[in-house]
């Protein structure tokens, strides 16, 4: 049988993205092709246990949640994620997907819903970003740019006309924690009146860094 290296399941408020508030399931992957400098769960580039599909979800189940986010690290970069993803959906779960965009997501089932980075120039990653994912991306799904300061910004901008992406599906810009000012942010959505959702972390304001939350 088939198995997947999980950092952590843990149970928590989703702090971000569309279902933003709800109780949610986290299901951490361990591993991460990307070095983003400004990553907040590097604890899950290595480590972890190996678990099967059927004992995430057992684990899952003991919650008695309705949703059920996968997420690393990068879920992607192992390909018995997606077989996860399917039997997650198939269990009756809301599924999201937590990408960071350098992975093809065409083979993610299309109940679940991709929450899918464009990797902005401040996170030293911008080269990674793989364009042609954004045409499997439908209403169903987000895009969301972590914007740490103005060239992120208005790269941010430049792409979201690109690739018409809120004609797409919906758009998150999101302040980087300590190095963009989150009402500077807002003011400049607002400003230049972008067609997008200004997002914060809610379980750092509720929780600050600690794991698990």
């Amino acid at each position: 049988m088939s198995t997947l290296r999980v950092s952590e399941i843990f149970y928590s408020l989703q702090g971000e993205s569309r279902s933003v508030g709800f109780p949610t399931v986290f299901v951490r992957l361990t591993g991460c092709p990307l070095r983003c400098t400004w990553c907040d769960t590097s604890y899950a580039f290595s480590g972890g246990e190996r678990l099967s599909p059927d004992a995430i979800l057992d684990a899952v189940g003991q919650y008695g949640a309705r949703h059920v986010t996968v997420t690393g690290g990068e879920p992607l970069a192992q390909p018995e994620c997606l077989g996860l993803l399917e039997r997650l959906v198939e269990n009756g779960y809301q599924v999201s997907l937590e990408t960071s965009g350098a992975l093809d997501v065409s083979g993610v089932d299309p109940r679940v819903s991709k929450v899918m980075d464009l990797k902005c120039p401040a996170s030293g990653e911008e080269s990674r970003n793989l364009y042609g994912n954004i045409v499997h991306l439908t209403a169903h799904d987000q895009v969301k740019f972590v914007i740490a300061d103005e060239a992120d910004y208005r790269w941010a901008r430049k792409k979201l006309a690109e690739f018409d992406l809120a004609a797409r599906c919906e758009v998150l810009f999101s302040p980087c924690a300590g190095l963009q000012e989150p009402v500077e942010l807002a003011e400049k959505i607002l400003r230049d009146r972008l067609p997008v959702r200004f997002q914060l972390q809610l379980h750092k304001l509720l929780w600050g860094n600690e794991r698990g939350k």
